[in-house]
C-alpha cells in the first residue's frame, strides 16, 4: 500500500505484481510515493538504455514523469566548471553524469526524483547530498554513498535499488475510466544503428554528434508526447515535454537551451552574490536574470541578493550570445509535419537532427535542413510515451 494516489484525497492506493512477476526493486530507505515510483520506474529505464547504447555512465533528473534532465558522462568545460559551481573538482564518471544531468534545468530538476545507470559511489552521493531531491534508483549502492544517503532529509530520503536481472514482461498494462488497456512494451533499444540513414546533402554526424542524438531520443522515449529535446556535451539542454504541437514542443525546448546557454553569459557568470545566498537561490537569480520580465515588487527581492545591483542583460547581449551556439543535436518523438520547426530549431544552433520520418511534407523538411546546412537522419521509429 501507498500513503496516497497522485494527490492527497485518491485513496486507496497502492501498487501491485502482474502474474506473481517479482516486484524490479527494492526499497532500501525511506518511504515512496505514487509519483516517485512513476518517476524512478521510467528513469531507471531511460539511464539502463544511455548505458548500453553509449557505453558511458548516465543519469537522470524526472519531475513528474518526464525528464527535467539527463546525460552521460563527460568531460565538463572550464566554463561549465564555473557555470555549474564545480570548479576544481574531482568527479568520478558517475557523478560528471549526474551533475550534467541535473543542470540541464536546475529550476526543474529542484525536488526530483534521481536515476543512475551503475553503482553510486562516494563522490557521487556527496553531490546527491547538498540537493533538494525526493529520493534516487540504481542498480546498487557503494557501502560509504548508502550511508550517505540514508541520513539524507533527516533519515527519510528514499533510496531504491534497482534489481539489474529483472526482465519485464512483454505486455504493459493500465486502466483508465474502468477501461483496460494492453500493449507491447517498448522495447526499442536506440541506437547508432538508427542514425543511418542521412538524407539531407551533409551525410555525416560526428561521433559526439551521434552520442547527442542518442542521448536526445533515448530520453524522448521516456518523455510525455510530444516532445522534442536539444542536447549537446552528452546532456540535454532544453527538453520539451507534452504540447499538442510539434513546433510548440521546438519552442519550449529551445527557451529551455537558451536559458542553458545564456548562464554561459559573461555577466551571468559575473553576478556577485551576498554572502550566505542559497545554491538554489543563486541558480534562480541567474534564470530571473536571463528571462528579465521582473514585476516591480519581484525586481526589488531580486535586487537585495547582491551587493551592488547588476547591469541589465539587454536583449542585444542575449542575442549576440545566442548567435555563438553551435553543433547542437535535436531530436524528435515523431516526424516534423511542416518545417517550422526546423526554421525554429536554426535559432539554436543545431546541425544534427533525428526523427522518424513518414511525413507528407518530408521533402519540405529536408529542404529546410539543407538550407540551414543540417545533418538530418530518418530513424523510421516513432516514439510516443504516455
Amino acid at each position: 500500500p501507498l500513503k496516497y494516489g497522485c494527490n492527497p484525497h485518491q485513496t486507496p492506493s497502492a501498487i501491485n505484481k502482474i502474474d506473481e512477476i517479482p516486484l524490479p526493486f527494492t526499497v532500501v530507505n525511506g518511504t515512496p510515493g505514487y509519483i516517485n515510483l512513476l518517476d524512478a520506474l521510467n528513469a531507471i529505464q531511460l539511464v539502463k538504455e544511455l548505458r548500453i547504447a553509449t557505453g558511458l555512465p548516465a543519469s537522470a533528473s524526472f519531475k513528474h514523469v518526464s525528464p527535467a534532465g539527463a546525460a552521460v558522462a563527460a568531460p565538463l568545460t572550464p566554463v561549465l566548471e564555473e557555470v555549474y559551481e564545480k570548479k576544481n573538482a574531482d568527479l568520478s564518471p558517475l557523478a560528471l553524469a549526474f551533475v550534467r544531468a541535473r543542470q540541464a534545468d536546475p529550476m526543474c530538476s529542484f525536488g526530483d526524483f534521481v536515476a543512475f545507470s551503475d553503482t553510486v559511489d562516494e563522490c557521487t552521493a556527496l553531490l546527491l547530498k547538498t540537493e533538494v531531491s525526493d529520493g534516487v534508483i540504481a542498480p546498487g549502492f557503494a557501502p560509504e554513498a548508502l550511508e550517505i544517503l540514508k541520513a539524507k532529509k533527516g533519515g527519510n530520503y528514499v533510496v531504491i535499488e534497482a534489481h539489474s536481472d529483472f526482465i519485464p514482461p512483454p505486455v504493459e498494462y493500465r486502466e483508465v475510466y474502468g477501461v483496460a488497456f494492453s500493449q507491447g512494451r517498448n522495447n526499442v533499444q536506440f541506437s547508432a544503428e538508427y542514425l543511418k540513414n542521412i538524407v539531407t546533402k551533409v551525410k555525416e554526424f560526428p561521433e559526439a554528434a551521434a552520442r547527442d542524438l542518442i542521448v536526445a531520443s533515448i530520453t524522448l522515449k521516456y518523455t510525455q508526447s510530444n516532445s522534442v529535446g536539444y542536447a549537446l556535451g552528452g546532456q540535454m539542454i532544453g527538453v520539451g515535454a507534452g504540447q499538442q504541437s510539434r513546433v510548440d514542443c521546438v519552442k519550449l525546448a529551445g527557451r529551455k537551451a537558451d536559458v542553458w546557454y545564456l548562464r554561459q553569459h559573461p555577466k551571468v557568470r559575473a553576478l556577485k552574490f551576498k554572502a550566505g545566498v542559497k545554491r538554489q537561490d543563486r541558480t534562480n537569480a541567474r534564470v530571473a536574470y536571463i528571462d528579465g520580465d521582473f514585476t516591480a515588487p519581484e525586481r526589488a527581492q531580486w535586487e537585495k541578493l547582491f551587493d551592488e545591483v547588476p547591469a541589465d542583460l539587454t536583449a542585444q547581449d542575449k542575442s549576440e550570445f545566442l548567435g555563438t551556439m553551435d553543433g547542437v543535436a535535436l531530436s524528435s518523438d515523431a516526424f516534423f509535419p511542416f518545417r517550422d520547426s526546423i526554421d525554429q530549431a536554426s535559432k539554436r544552433g543545431v546541425k544534427f537532427v533525428a526523427q522518424a520520418g513518414g511525413s507528407v511534407a518530408d521533402d519540405e523538411v529536408i529542404a529546410a535542413c539543407d538550407d540551414y546546412g543540417m545533418a538530418m537522419a530518418m530513424t523510421g521509429l516513432r516514439l510516443f510515451h504516455h
